[in-house]
């Protein structure tokens, strides 16, 4: 599949890096996806999963948040003071401009998150701040705010926390505006109050040896969704089984090929 490379302005200003996968003839649908927390579009699955969904007739899309830290590669964290600033409202407009670029009105827009991402995704279309046909949920908490009320209290006497990054051994950190963000508009926050809201359906994928999101927050996603699936991936980790990096024609785990089928049969349906 034909990819191009392209760069708008995010939250803030700052740079979104993004890439498209496009698929060969007409599209049956965009499919836009949404990294996690220290993520970025060319990590472990994004690269394979945007491939085989253009493949299957998805104009397909994956971007760096604007304040992910990560700019066009896939080395290190080449700004870690956005990475400090990043909060829900930045993802959020982020997702905005991502969508106002990349959605085609004629065709219906499915938009994928991971973790941190299918919040973010949920978060947006739950407040109308976007409209999309269909939302998929990839190992998604089910609150913005996971911190526990001890680290919160050093966040907001310290004024940051700590958040190194095990992949590139940097000392990261996030900001204190990530919580003030949520304190001053707890309803703009308050996620399965948000996800109620929401018409479309949402599909919930989630692994069930997840030990960084344990599957009780998929479960409670969909629980109070509207319309929603609940898809348990036996065996299936925080990423599915996925290393990283991961070849673009690399041989899918059980895992990650059960995500994929999620994916290409909501595609077929539309």
């Amino acid at each position: 599949m034909k990819q191009t490379h392209w760069n708008i302005d995010g939250s803030g200003g700052e740079a979104i890096h993004g890439t498209t996968h496009k698929s060969e003839g007409i599209p049956r649908c965009n499919l836009i996806i949404a990294h996690g927390f220290k993520g970025y579009k060319d990590y472990g699955l994004f690269p394979w999963l945007a491939e085989r969904a253009a493949e299957a007739g998805a104009k397909t899309h994956r971007f760096n948040f604007s304040h992910s830290g990560m700019l066009a590669g896939d080395g290190l964290f080449e700004r870690p003071d956005l990475f400090g600033l990043a909060t829900w409202n930045t993802q959020v407009h982020d997702l905005q401009a991502v969508m106002a670029y990349c959605k085609t009105p004629e065709i219906p827009t499915l938009l994928l998150g991971h973790s941190r991402g299918g919040v973010a995704s949920l978060l947006a279309v739950g407040r109308n701040s976007i409209s999309v046909e269909h939302v998929i949920s990839l190992s998604a908490p089910s609150t913005c705010n996971p911190l526990p009320e001890e680290t919160q209290k050093i966040l907001i006497e310290q004024g940051y926390i700590e958040s190194p990054s095990s992949r590139t051994n940097q000392e990261l950190r996030i900001e204190r505006c990530f919580l003030d963000e949520q304190i001053a508009d707890p309803q703009g926050h308050d996620l399965l109050t948000l996800v109620e809201k929401i018409d479309v359906p949402i599909t919930v994928v989630h692994g069930d040896e997840d030990e960084t999101v344990l599957i009780s927050s998929g479960e409670a996603i969909a629980k109070v969704a509207k319309k929603a699936v609940c898809l348990p991936i036996r065996g299936g980790n925080h990423v599915f089984n996925t290393p990283n990096p991961f070849p673009i024609d690399g041989e899918p785990s059980k895992q990650l090929q059960e995500v994929h089928s999620a994916v290409l049969e909501i595609i077929a349906q539309l």
